[in-house]
């Protein structure tokens, strides 16, 4: 696989280059160390297949211009995106194939499905969404936490994130909760709490380290090699890994 790794001397972007296999053909990092280049205009004729960027969600333009500059795939697991970010990859998606996650993790992806089914199941059902990451996260609700909301309301479309409380804020009836830890040097819990007044069942995913999310952007990347343009999530790479 002919890749391009940007954020290559993160921690993130050195588990990627060990889980590639074989040195990627290019490696873009805003510290320029260890033969990354700085820039993406930097970078010789590498002819890449695909980009995977776990740098930050500002490098996103970039990414998308040299991606569709070299008319390759891309695979983004950076989170925190602003709305015009986004658009710009939304936009991408209907030129190159684009794989756009929160998260990486397969069993993420296996549990926004639960938390879809558990909230059909329990339609009356209060559900508070709480994630955990370490002192050094940026984002907050991560990532995941708005994942996790967009499954739970594709069942229930009336749903409304309420980010944090604070003060006097009764709880109304279509609300989803999303409360964020920041704690040592926890990788990421997600839990999702399905509470009638008779029961409460909660679901709940803890990564123990982050080389889960270099396999999964893998799995990603490899899944995305001969794909038509088009945007795909996890959701997609499941629905594919079933057939």
């Amino acid at each position: 696989m002919r890749a391009v790794i940007c954020g290559a001397n993160g921690a993130m972007g050195k588990l990627l280059c060990a889980a590639l296999g074989e040195p990627p053909v290019g490696k873009v990092s805003i510290d320029g160390e260890n033969g990354a280049c700085r820039h993406f205009s930097e970078l010789p004729d590498v002819k890449p297949e695909i980009i995977i960027d776990f740098s930050h969600h500002s490098a996103a333009p970039e990414v998308i211009a040299y991606a569709l500059e070299q008319n390759c795939a891309v695979v983004i697991g950076t989170t925190g995106h602003t709305e015009a970010e986004k658009q710009l990859i939304y936009a991408a998606a209907e030129k190159i194939p684009v794989f756009f996650s929160g998260n990486m993790s397969l069993g993420i992806a296996v549990l926004c499905r639960l938390a879809a089914q558990a909230a059909a199941a329990f339609p009356e059902a209060d559900i508070e969404i709480l994630e955990i990451h370490h002192n050094r996260k940026v984002d907050a609700p991560s990532g995941t936490a708005h994942m996790l909301f967009r499954a739970i309301k594709q069942v229930r479309p009336n749903a409304v994130e309420h980010c944090g409380r604070s003060g006097e804020c009764k709880r109304t009836r279509d609300e989803i909760g999303i409360s964020s830890l920041r704690m040592g040097n926890v990788v990421g819990v997600h839990e999702i709490h399905v509470c009638t007044p008779n029961q409460t069942l909660t679901l709940r995913h803890e990564a123990h380290n982050r080389a889960m999310f270099a396999d999964g952007a893998m799995e990603a990347a490899r899944f995305l090699l001969g794909k038509p343009a088009g945007l795909y999530d996890m959701e997609a790479l499941l629905t594919e890994a079933r057939k």
